[in-house]
């Protein structure tokens, strides 16, 4: 009987061609986990159940060698979206033109269909790219400005994003003015002043990072928007550092542009991205990339990018269920409750600060982690060289300090471990 079981299942899996053994143990394996998940979501966990959370973490496949404290760069991917990218990127090759533009090119409606209902947006207002600083440049270099236009941004704004401004100012003559936030703070009157106070009636822009990357600190972008609004200011939104993240609908942050990075804090694969644009904008944006009809208000125009990797945006797909899996709500609260964890702990070493906000309307999972007479380089390769804790040593506009940004895979095992090497560091 089991030798004929054996045979069974060797012709079986001979039958299936595509199919390796490892494979079929692995899909095995996924759905076995997966049915654990969802068996203790019924007791719905918090962000302190750590076995909860360890099941979270074994559908990655993160390095046992290292402690990477350096997701806000970018985020490994769950187990099923590498798979996922792995088994489209075959299907392609059997016959590339077939394939990507008669099969996978077919699939992008319904994952600009789930990616809208993440977004809690209009579908039609959704257009899939490759990173924030596609999506973003797209709506930088997009809207319809004239010399002398003047445009509101701030200092603490990412470098992309800052470069692109600058471009369309030496270009074409529009001004810049710059917003100087004196981070971190929780005072909303003072973040939207920085704003307000540089408007004119000349300004027709105003650009707003959600989640500021150096250390953090979360905007009041939706504040800002309303202010901006009443004066007939277009408002792009760089939400690279917020979306699944925080929960929000991107709508409701009140923007008339908005870009991000998929493969960030989705955990999405590496090039991934979403560009959303208010409807009644897309007509009179001008697509990045030469469209035949540059004025039509399709969303699609702002797609029209040639040949692209097809496996990365299907795969875009599971990292959806993974984070439809969790909750966005459950998501946010983990995250923010491992800064905590770890910043509460160092904070009361002595000459340990923080330099980001600590209540959760302000911050999520990214902090930035400062020691008095050690430059954050300093401190940064010390985690490394005798802890093999990866972090990133930041310096920019006044913010110094290590940025240390755990995801939902970091064990509270491995912030034990860091607020260890802090106290050690602090003390040499």
């Amino acid at each position: 009987m089991e030798n004929a079981r054996r045979q069974f299942l060797q012709q079986s899996i001979g039958s299936l061609g595509v199919l390796s053994t490892s494979t079929l143990f692995d899909s095995a394996r996924k759905e076995s986990l997966i049915a654990e998940i969802h068996q203790a979501i019924r007791s719905n966990p918090g962000p302190n159940d750590e076995e909860f959370w360890g099941l979270i973490r074994q559908a990655y496949t993160v390095s046992p060698q290292l402690i990477n404290l350096n997701n806000g760069g970018v985020s490994p991917q769950p187990e099923s979206v590498q798979n996922a990218m792995i088994r489209f990127y075959q299907m392609a090759n059997e016959g590339p033109s077939y394939y990507m533009w008669q099969v996978l090119d077919q699939g992008r409606e319904p994952l600009r269909r789930r990616l809208a209902n993440l977004a809690g947006c209009d579908p039609e207002e959704i257009a899939i790219n490759r990173n924030a600083s596609e999506a973003l440049e797209t709506a930088i270099y997009g809207i319809p400005l004239e010399k002398g236009d003047e445009v509101v941004l701030c200092k603490q704004d990412y470098p992309n994003m800052i470069n692109a401004w600058k471009q369309r100012e030496k270009r074409e003559g529009i001004v810049l003015k710059w917003a100087d936030h004196q981070l971190p703070t929780e005072d909303t009157a003072r973040l939207v002043k920085g704003y307000t106070d540089l408007f004119t009636r000349k300004t027709k822009v105003v650009h707003i990072t959600h989640v500021i990357n150096w250390n953090g600190q979360v905007l009041p972008a939706k504040a800002i928007s309303i202010e901006a609004a009443k004066r007939d200011i277009r408002v792009v939104i760089d939400g690279a550092h917020s979306f699944a993240h925080l929960e929000y609908n991107i709508p409701d942050l009140g923007g008339d542009y908005f870009g991000t990075s998929l493969h960030k804090w989705l955990s999405a694969p590496f090039g991934s991205g979403l560009l959303w644009v208010k409807k009644s904008r897309i007509e009179e944006t001008w697509p990045l990339f030469a469209n035949p009809d540059p004025a039509t208000p399709d969303i699609r125009k702002f797609e029209a990018l040639g040949t692209r990797s097809f496996p990365i945006e299907h795969a875009i797909g599971e990292a959806i269920d993974f984070q439809e899996l969790i909750g966005n709500k459950r998501k946010q609260e983990r995250l923010w409750y491992l800064k905590n964890y770890w910043s509460t702990r160092a904070i009361d070493i002595p000459g340990v600060s923080i330099g980001t906000p600590v209540s959760p309307d302000w911050s999520g999972a990214i902090a930035l982690l400062q020691v008095d007479g050690k430059e954050p380089s300093e401190v940064s390769q010390a985690l490394w060289r005798d802890y093999k804790i990866h972090t990133v040593a930041i310096v920019w506009e006044e913010i110094k300090g290590v940025r240390i940004t755990p995801h939902v895979y970091t064990s509270l095992r491995d912030l034990d471990l860091l607020v260890k090497a802090i106290r050690q560091i602090a003390s040499a």
